[in-house]
């Protein structure tokens, strides 16, 4: 059977194809209709003109759902896991869970708030969307320690901090050298002031998020041994 069809691991999958396809699906149509420069253009930079934005928007906001569906099941897995076998204060899960929401919040802005629209807005969103995400993994990885051996193997254990390290390295760069760019645009020339720290960003900015989509891929196994469950009741009392 395969793996991502036992269990709750249907979601993480779903997640991780999902995204990847939001941002190479928007990728390529803004590439072949020429609004963007093949070479490391931001991702929102792929969704900013029609007929790409639309798509981008939409997938972006479904990666959003299937992102908050993924962490509240890895926040009620970790808690059930706490309940059997003690490891770690529920105040760090519940916080991990919180700050992953509010990235999920952060992506829905993203995707509906245009970079050349509403800048300020979309901005915002995109810094909360990876820094809450980069703490989200880095939490999650503590996490993961703290449960080895019993929940998680060492391998999974520094795997996943390992993506983490990489984020947290990544989006430092990221937004210390977006925030030197000094105008808001889809085309660059080499010759400009401010394309090294356009290309040092956008490097930073893919880098981090597909190591969001390799980290989920690291829930697969996990989310296998979940299933949910719907309980229905009917009060005949009205």
């Amino acid at each position: 059977m395969l793996c991502f069809l036992r269990g709750m691991a249907f979601v993480p999958f779903l997640l991780v194809t999902w995204s990847s396809a939001a941002f190479i699906i928007s990728y390529v149509v803004a590439v072949l209709s020429g609004h963007v420069n093949p070479f490391l253009p931001y991702i929102s930079d792929t969704g900013t003109t029609p007929p790409e934005s639309g798509i981008f928007g939409f997938m972006i906001n479904f990666s959003a759902f299937l992102g908050a569906a993924t962490m509240y099941t890895r926040y009620k897995i970790v808690e059930k896991q706490n309940e059997t076998c003690y490891f770690s204060t529920p105040v760090f899960n519940l916080v991990s869970l919180a700050l992953g929401l509010v990235g999920c919040i952060g992506m829905g802005i993203v995707a509906n708030f245009q970079e050349l629209a509403v800048p300020v807005v979309h901005d915002g969103g995109a810094l909360l969307a990876f820094v809450c995400g980069v703490v989200y993994t880095l939490l999650q990885s503590i996490i993961s320690y703290k449960s080895c051996p019993q929940w998680n193997s060492l391998t999974t254990c520094h795997v996943r901090m390992a993506i983490s390290a990489v984020s947290c390295a990544a989006v430092v760069p990221m937004i210390a050298c977006a925030s030197l760019i000094s105008i808001t645009k889809l085309e660059w020339n080499p010759k400009e002031k401010d394309y090294i720290y356009h290309v040092v960003s956008a490097i930073c900015e893919w880098t981090v998020a597909f190591g969001f989509i390799f980290y989920f891929l690291t829930f697969i196994q996990d989310f296998q041994s979940v299933t949910l469950r719907i309980s229905t009741e009917i009060n005949d009392d009205f």
